[in-house]
């Protein structure tokens, strides 16, 4: 089960801030260029998490093809959630002022 199915208590917190962080660079960017920094942020951030498990790069180079796929089954179910909730709650969500995520 991966942590978005059984998250800790700061799960939601450290999310959320990451959201306030993009948001606020959207006063000097693009939504495109920070939804860009975003994803290659995650990216890095995710295949270093990868490597910390290791112990040499032929093991990661081993287990590559299966953490990508991992990643991106998760980011998968996560957008499919996310996209279904705006779907859902658009008019809520985008009614007034659509400058935010």
């Amino acid at each position: 089960m991966s942590e978005s199915e059984n998250p800790d208590e700061q799960f939601l917190l450290r999310a959320d801030a990451h959201i306030h962080l993009a948001n606020e660079q959207l006063k000097d960017a693009s939504r495109d260029k920070v939804c860009a920094s975003i994803m290659f942020a995650a990216a890095r951030f995710d295949a270093w998490m990868n490597a910390c498990d290791l112990q040499t790069s032929e093991q990661m180079a081993s287990h590559r093809d299966e953490a990508i796929a991992y990643f991106v089954g998760q980011y998968r179910l996560m957008l499919e959630h996310h996209m279904d909730d705006y779907i859902a709650n658009f008019a809520k969500y985008m009614g007034g002022d659509n400058s935010e995520g």
